[in-house]
């Protein structure tokens, strides 16, 4: 008997892909609820100090390796240092608004689930920063660092932090630069094969370098955006992995089952030799049913 396959549906990514409008609205909101929230951070300068302290002392505590390390090897060229400040400025957002773009686009499934995640990074980071506002270490007078955006350039930030009406300076812990940069190599070696895709992970670690040797956060920022992207990411399920590419998805079949050939049973009406007439007989011949009683 033929067996039975179960097609796979082609339009299936299609049809789970969110409208359009809908999402760049959402995500717009998004953006405007977390820019604004932070802004109620600002002007708590002396809490921020302090609080900066009190992280400059768990660092070391911790033994971990001091933030001057990292800056000094970036100061070693005017032209290393402002491609760091650059990148600081300049990769955090559009890199990620190209992430997102791009799953919507290619991967919809992915991009529902990122978009989740990313959104609940982002809503703790923001509870964080208004509960426990930070001095970044460029501010913090014991770590004897250079505020490298201020010096040599570009930065989007006031050289007044108190006043600067555009950012928030003081929203230190977590570092969303990192978080970000981390979801974006994670999502895309989840939704992708290509055997090269660990090389995303490049730029997270590229960015915390940048982070680190700007003086704009600690070692302790990036350490809490990764736990809260490991709480987001156990919290919303990653979709499926996708297969590799010039795969050809091979439709599982199932079996059909097997019957047993029916046994026809007829009359024996010649009256043959040795045969009473209507002696059912079968295919093995004449007598074999009820044989053995």
């Amino acid at each position: 008997m033929e067996s039975r396959a179960e097609p796979e549906s082609e339009g299936a990514a299609a049809i789970r892909r969110p409208p359009l409008v809908r999402e760049l609205l959402l995500v717009a909101g998004l953006f405007l609820v977390y820019k604004f929230g932070r802004q109620l951070a600002n002007g708590h300068t002396a809490e921020a100090l302090g609080n900066a302290h009190r992280v400059w002392g768990w660092e070391r505590s911790l033994r971990l390796p001091g933030e001057g390390a990292v800056q000094s090897a970036l100061l070693h060229g005017d032209a290393l240092v402002r491609a760091a400040n650059l990148y600081y400025v300049a990769v955090h957002f559009t890199a990620t608004a190209a992430f997102l773009v791009w799953l919507y686009l290619r991967r919809p499934a992915h991009y529902v689930w990122a978009r989740r995640v990313l959104a609940l990074v982002t809503g703790a980071a923001l509870a964080l920063h208004l509960t426990f506002p930070l001095a970044p270490p460029r501010m913090l007078d014991v770590a004897h660092l250079v505020d490298t955006g201020q010096v040599y350039g570009p930065t989007v930030y006031g050289a007044r932090p108190e006043t600067d009406s555009m950012a928030n300076q003081f929203a230190a812990m977590p570092s969303l630069h990192f978080g970000w940069a981390l979801m974006i190599a994670i999502g895309l070696i989840v939704a992708t094969r290509s055997r090269l895709r660990w090389l995303w992970l490049l730029h997270p670690l590229l960015t915390l370098v940048v982070i680190v040797g700007t003086a704009n956060h600690y070692w302790l920022d990036a350490i809490v955006a990764v736990v809260l992207l490991g709480v987001a990411s156990a919290v919303v399920r990653a979709p499926s992995p996708v297969s590799r590419p010039g795969s050809t998805a091979v439709p599982r079949t199932v079996p059909s089952p097997r019957f047993p050939e029916p046994t026809t049973v007829t009359q024996d009406t010649s009256g043959a030799p040795g045969t009473a007439a209507g002696t059912p007989t079968t295919a093995d011949g004449p007598g074999l049913v009820g044989a053995g009683r």
